[in-house]
């Protein structure tokens, strides 16, 4: 099935922002809202404002509402918060071809279960061809036109027709079969981009945020190994790529979130500041069960647990991470 329309869900700051990418491409895409009201305002305004502003959308791309939206679409592109993933599976699933092809663009891991995004489109929607999309994809940026790259994973799609829809001048697209290794770097840099933030909110420095975001890394790899991926995944645009854009830039909500909190703000007046879904705060805990389930050691993420549901201030926890015994460095495996 040739992937030449798509459909959008989420009016999020990422799904809007995928949606301008592929109408860009020449490709005709519904951006899917979650209200006809919602709808109406962003095909009369032909600009989301809030959650990406300043950039028209393309003529290709029409806004609609579950009721109004025509069924068959080729591709599907999942582009919501990960706690709200589950709900709108269902609220589309009438509007899913039986051979469309499912990529998801959302970073995190359910709450419940510990199964990774593609996992739960899987089941909802079974006996389809299921992607990832994952990288240093900062929503704005791309938006606005600037040069990037992503990565697309899948065991079952086909990834010469996925990268042809996303690849363009400004978004190289590369692909790969370790889909496991690419959702797990895309959900956990964003654990580690809040602990980041924490680091530049205390003014600690270049050399411990360094640090920091290297033993993350190591994290991130223990436990994507231990669930199956490829350690070389890690050091590409899903792994260490997404983390070095996710923990420095001003644009990332999970730094950010991580700034207020070393700040002294606690955990839901932080999230209240921030405004919008903060995915590492909700990926702290399901990281934590996955660690657990595998027998893997995650002090930096166990710290953050700590911190934002226990009391525990973040000077005590760096202290606490610095007390550590030393040991080899190891940034893969168990």
């Amino acid at each position: 099935m040739p992937l030449d329309s798509a459909l959008v869900v989420g009016t999020t700051a990422w799904g809007t922002t995928l949606a301008i990418h592929l109408a860009r491409n020449a490709m005709p895409v519904t951006l899917l809202a979650r209200t006809a009201i919602e709808a109406a305002a962003l095909e009369a305004d032909r600009c989301h404002t809030r959650r990406v502003p300043n950039v028209s959308f393309p003529p290709a791309l029409t806004v609609t509402a579950v009721a109004e939206a025509r069924p068959g679409a080729p591709l599907v592109v999942f582009a919501v918060p990960s706690s709200t993933l589950a709900a709108n599976l269902d609220a589309v699933a009438p509007l899913v071809a039986a051979n469309a092809t499912l990529l998801s663009a959302t970073k995190g891991i359910d709450a419940e279960t510990g199964r990774r995004m593609s996992e739960l489109i899987a089941d909802a929607l079974p006996g389809r061809p299921v992607a990832a999309l994952s990288g240093p994809n900062l929503s704005r940026e791309l938006a606005a036109g600037k040069p990037g790259g992503t990565v697309i994973a899948s065991r079952d799609a086909d990834l010469d027709a996925l990268r042809a829809a996303f690849h363009s001048e400004q978004l190289r697209t590369y692909t790969t079969a370790d889909i496991v290794g690419v959702e797990l770097g895309g959900a956990l840099k964003n654990v580690v981009a809040i602990a980041a933030g924490m680091v530049d909110a205390l003014e600690y420095g270049d050399n411990a945020k360094a640090a920091l975001i290297t033993r993350g890394l190591a994290e991130i790899s223990r436990l994507g190994v231990a669930a199956g991926a490829d350690p070389l995944t890690f050091q590409g645009l899903a792994g260490v790529g997404d983390l070095m854009a996710t923990s420095y830039s001003p644009l990332s909500r999970n730094r950010r979130f991580g700034e207020l909190v070393g700040g002294g703000e606690a955990r839901e007046a932080a999230l209240a500041a921030i405004g919008e879904t903060v995915e590492g705060v909700h990926t702290i805990p399901a990281a934590l069960k996955l660690a657990e389930r595998f027998a893997v050691e995650m002090p930096i993420t166990a710290g953050l647990q700590a911190i934002l549901w226990d009391g525990l201030s973040p000077r005590a926890a760096v202290a606490t991470l610095m007390m550590r015994e030393p040991k080899t460095e190891q940034l893969a495996g168990r």
